[in-house]
């Protein structure tokens, strides 16, 4: 994935689109107009709604909202993404740079179709911490001509608010194959729990970082989204585990569950 200042190792965003070929080539998208709209607060559950401060920042983040509306060759767009204002300008900058990057990726991405990108039927939670920002994106993706349904585009950007630089899932575990393959197995155990089910699909969950790279961060432990057939039918929806800290310490890199779980 490209992004300013090497966003491939960072944001990871997830298409999956049956039947789609690989026919054709989308052109970069004209400068995107941008609405702002009503700033809201969000913690690490969406009802909340006091922001919190941060070491480095002199006031409180607040997490709001920016829409991106535009078109290009082969897409049209009008998606609300998150967007930080207070705090440290340096986190704010590189949240809000990282979260736009994500969306222009999704909007360069050949899909093999004339496409359309507007809000996901949900969405994703952002979290403020004391040293770490973490936020998911949900896009919806539909086909223009529409087809049977559309799907969910999925992208994550965690930064860490002592240094402004995003964390990627290499950033996180001190040997990155070690950490994958600890994911894979606690998903193996957690998905049985959710809509999944017993059948959920094992090749969504292979230790690697096209499945694990949408992860965000939370006090409670490293939050793994899959998209739309990763994890089972299209029918069962969206789903987010929580993989505890205390079942990744071992391989985290040094500070990195400090930093993450704050």
């Amino acid at each position: 994935m490209t992004r300013i200042r090497s966003l491939a190792a960072v944001l990871a965003v997830t298409a999956a689109l049956a039947g789609c070929s690989n026919s054709g080539t989308a052109t970069p998208a004209s400068a995107p107009t941008t609405t702002d709209v009503t700033v809201t607060t969000q913690r690490a559950e969406p009802t909340s709604t006091t922001p919190p401060t941060t070491s480095n920042a002199t006031e409180s983040y607040v997490v709001g909202s920016t829409r991106v509306t535009g078109s290009t060759q082969y897409a049209t767009y009008d998606v609300a993404i998150p967007q930080l204002s207070g705090g440290d300008p340096a986190v704010t900058a590189e949240f809000n740079e990282s979260m736009r990057a994500a969306l222009q990726d999704q909007i360069d991405r050949d899909y093999g179709y004339d496409f359309a990108l507007s809000d996901g039927y949900s969405t994703g939670a952002t979290y403020v911490g004391r040293r770490v920002i973490s936020a998911e994106q949900i896009t919806d993706w539909i086909a223009v001509p529409p087809g049977a349904h559309g799907n969910s585009l999925l992208a994550t950007v965690t930064i860490d608010a002592d240094t402004a630089q995003p964390i990627s899932l290499g950033d996180a575990f001190t040997d990155l194959d070690a950490g994958l393959a600890r994911l894979s197995d606690q998903a193996a155990k957690i998905l049985p729990t959710t809509r999944a089910g017993e059948s959920f699909e094992r090749s969504g969950i292979e230790p690697t970082v096209a499945n694990f790279g949408n992860w965000t961060a939370s006090p409670e432990g490293m939050n793994i989204h899959f998209g739309d057939y990763q994890a089972g039918a299209y029918g069962i929806g969206l789903i987010t585990i929580t993989v505890p800290w205390t079942d990744l310490s071992d391989v985290l890199a040094p500070g990195m569950r400090d930093v993450l779980s704050s």
